[in-house]
């Protein structure tokens, strides 16, 4: 068993046990041929007590995480000041979409307005499907409010006589877009029984 100069601090257990899951691992998909990607793969220190134990070493805030489209943060609760994972959506990746959209949108803009409004509808609900956990409303807002923006721009270069103002738009948004929700629940009331 190899031991680091601050197991004791972080608490043995846990980075033993880091090391040896990651050690399983590497064995484990050596069976198939598989290996992890070297500078994609670390330890990091995360969690419940990742911030005091920082703080006690003199260290900043946990470090952050990329997975599955979220940045994972260690937070902390504003109603009682516990721990929680807050998840958002990792900020290059909501560039990217918004700048496809707005191609999208400026390629489908002569069809007509209802047929818009439905694949409009579609787009987000699968945004908010994906996107919808606690946390990740302030992203969510962000998303509807540049495809709003967006839509609104792609009907005003249809080439009309008399160009639509934003109270028109605004009608439209208001039947075909969905509102923002969080789909998702905490895990605990997920899992709750």
């Amino acid at each position: 068993m190899v031991r680091y100069a601050d197991d004791f601090v972080l608490g043995f257990q846990y980075r033993s046990d880091g090391l040896a899951f990651h050690a399983a691992l590497n064995e484990r998909l050596a069976e198939f041929g598989l290996c992890l990607h070297p500078d994609k793969t670390r330890l990091l220190e995360f969690g419940r007590f990742a911030a005091s134990n920082r703080k006690a070493r003199g260290q900043g805030k946990p470090e952050s995480f990329e997975f599955l489209g979220f940045t994972h943060v260690c937070a902390v609760r504003r109603s009682d000041g516990r721990f929680t994972v807050r998840r958002l959506t990792i900020a290059a990746r909501q560039r990217a979409i918004l700048a496809r959209i707005r191609q999208w949108l400026m390629t489908i803009r002569c069809i007509p307005v209802c047929d818009q409004g439905r694949r409009i509808r579609q787009l987000l609900t699968g945004l908010i499907q994906y996107y919808g956990v606690p946390g990740n409303r302030r992203s969510l807002d962000a998303f509807r409010t540049e495809i709003c923006r967006q839509w609104c721009r792609a009907l005003r270069r249809r080439g009309n006589k008399r160009p639509i103002n934003w109270s028109a738009t605004t009608r439209l948004i208001r039947q075909w877009v969905p509102s923002v929700r969080i789909v998702h629940p905490y895990p605990n009331q997920r899992f709750g029984v």
